[in-house]
């Protein structure tokens, strides 16, 4: 019997960094858990090959008296005892329902947008009772730590423990340095196209990039992802002296990924805090999978964006508006592979010592009361 039932929104094959986090979490408990999804197009096709159960609800996940009796049903059905709830708001509300199903121990991970639900009156309500109904919140940056716990309870401040999402073990640096002379500097950027992430501002950054390096050197953007602003992105991508520089990659698995990050020279993702502080960045784990790849990562002021790099040794944090301070940096990087590549391994050393999968692991299994950790 699984020990754990996981409910979530935020699971593949929808790609994100929240869905990443909370299918890897599935993977630091040995894969012990049955998970209550909600179900996008073509979810079950994806759901075929895992090795544990995932019953997918139609249409969103929210704490109403179905969704919260479908998730009791399963928990008693499936035998788990535990429960991790992939965002905390609003499905964290479900809480009391599953202790009275039988529930022992409730964890409800936090990602970013808890800081608008601890800032607005009705929405910080909430969260504190979130907050009192859980064993623990866990917070992924420092940042959304400190925005998240003046809206907790003292008791359930208490109980915050910080769990940033690890990186997989399929992001590493490449066996080799990507020092061939016939190869074009490149650039990379993962995220979804969406305003908050700042990838316009990249693509204005960027034909002061293109004219700043030699002819023969002629740079490459390469964006992994999608999301509703790609047309508007497309256009920027089109400026005059830029045209043939800039590839869609378009929104790609884990592998292929880790793929594009070793082939490339530099990470840039100028992400922006929107809606007068109420949509910051949580963290970014593309840019820690990036510093995993032993790329330089340049990232926006934003949140806890921030904390993914070492100022100035793993990389830059940047005005993220700021276009002619993006040019800069990244022509900097380009043009000295030997820094770009000394701040690609002070970041990989970064990501395994504060973002390890052994770190994570122990973290939740102690917060779900799951014993000392076997070997795997």
């Amino acid at each position: 019997m699984p020990t754990t039932l996981v409910v979530t929104n935020d699971f593949p094959p929808r790609i994100g960094g929240i869905e990443s986090f909370v299918a890897e979490v599935c993977r630091l408990l040995d894969d012990d858990v049955v998970v209550l999804a909600s179900g996008p197009p073509g979810a079950s096709a994806s759901d075929a090959g895992r090795p544990y159960r995932v019953v997918r609800h139609r249409g969103l996940l929210l704490p109403t008296p179905d969704v919260a009796r479908r998730a009791a049903d399963l928990l008693r059905a499936s035998g788990a005892s535990r429960v991790v709830v992939g965002a905390a708001m609003p499905l964290g509300l479900l809480a009391p329902g599953l202790r009275r199903a039988g529930a022992e121990v409730v964890v409800a991970l936090t990602h970013g947008h808890e800081v608008w639900w601890a800032t607005l009156p009705g929405a910080r309500a909430a969260l504190r009772r979130v907050g009192d109904a859980c064993d623990h919140l866990t917070t992924i940056s420092g940042y959304t730590a400190r925005r998240i716990a003046p809206a907790l309870s003292p008791a359930a401040r208490a109980r915050l423990l910080r769990l940033p999402p690890p990186v997989a073990a399929t992001f590493r640096p490449p066996a080799r340095p990507n020092d061939r002379p016939d190869r074009p500097p490149t650039v990379v950027a993962v995220g979804r196209f969406v305003a908050q992430k700042g990838f316009d501002v990249l693509l204005r950054a960027w034909p002061a990039v293109v004219d700043g390096l030699p002819p023969a050197r002629r740079p490459r953007l390469v964006l992994v992802g999608a999301g509703p602003d790609e047309r508007r992105l497309r256009g920027l991508a089109d400026a005059p002296g830029v045209a043939g520089t800039v590839t869609f990659a378009g929104a790609l698995p884990a592998a292929e990924v880790s793929e594009r990050l070793r082939a490339a020279d530099v990470f840039a993702l100028p992400v922006r805090t929107r809606l007068a502080g109420l949509n910051p960045e949580g963290l970014g784990l593309a840019a820690l999978e990036a510093a995993a790849c032993g790329l330089p990562v340049l990232v926006g002021r934003s949140g806890g964006a921030p904390e993914t790099v070492l100022d100035g040794l793993s990389g830059h944090v940047l005005d993220s508006r700021d276009v002619g301070a993006w040019s800069a940096a990244l022509l900097a990087l380009l043009g000295d592979p030997v820094r770009a590549r000394a701040m690609g391994e002070h970041g990989t050393r970064l990501v395994e010592e504060r973002f390890g999968q052994a770190q994570a692991r122990r973290t939740l299994r102690d917060a779900l009361r799951l014993g000392s950790d076997p070997v795997p």
